[in-house]
């Protein structure tokens, strides 16, 4: 007979006030083999909706918007996901006329609405820590938070917009 022993396991929350600096515990490994980055200090150091990436895939990107007042109107040619990881933030949605559509249907990434959208407006989604929103291509999208900073993940594609800023956002040993 074997004794087992019960590993404690405990889940904690982070926010844009109270996060642990992110890091890599390698058990049999050099932590040089891995990247790790923490949305929550990123937000804490970014500018209000500036789109920085802190995971990737071949095209395909997770960036970390620090959601504070009013974003500019971006569009894209593709779908994009938006979740809250802390705070209030609304969506703002308009069905865009085709002036002001992506004109390269294969462009990855948002791009800035040139002026303001003109088209139909679809309405808009209030999300708070742990909700998602569809942000639909072809689509003028604007983040809204009144209050408290808020932390954005955003699932997309790598493109003008994206900042990549590795040196300071992962642990480099």
């Amino acid at each position: 007979m074997t004794a087992t022993t019960a590993t404690a396991y405990k889940t904690r929350f982070g926010s844009l006030k109270h996060f642990e600096k992110g890091h890599v515990e390698p058990i049999d490994d050099d932590v040089r083999h891995y990247a790790f980055s923490n949305c929550f200090e990123i937000a804490s150091i970014s500018k209000p909706y500036e789109k920085v990436v802190f995971g990737q895939n071949q095209i395909y990107v997770l960036e970390t918007l620090r959601a504070e007042g009013t974003s500019p109107w971006y569009t894209c040619a593709h779908d994009e996901f938006a979740l809250v990881m802390d705070g209030d933030v609304e969506v703002h949605l308009v069905q865009l006329d085709d002036g002001q559509t992506v004109a390269d249907k294969e462009k990855n990434g948002a791009v800035l609405v040139k002026g303001e959208p003109k088209g139909k407006k679809m309405g808009w989604m209030k999300l708070s820590r742990g909700h998602q929103g569809l942000l639909p291509k072809n689509t003028a999208y604007q983040f809204r938070s009144a209050g408290e900073p808020g932390v954005i993940v955003l699932q997309s594609c790598k493109g003008d917009l994206s900042v990549e800023k590795w040196a300071d956002i992962c642990q480099s040993h």
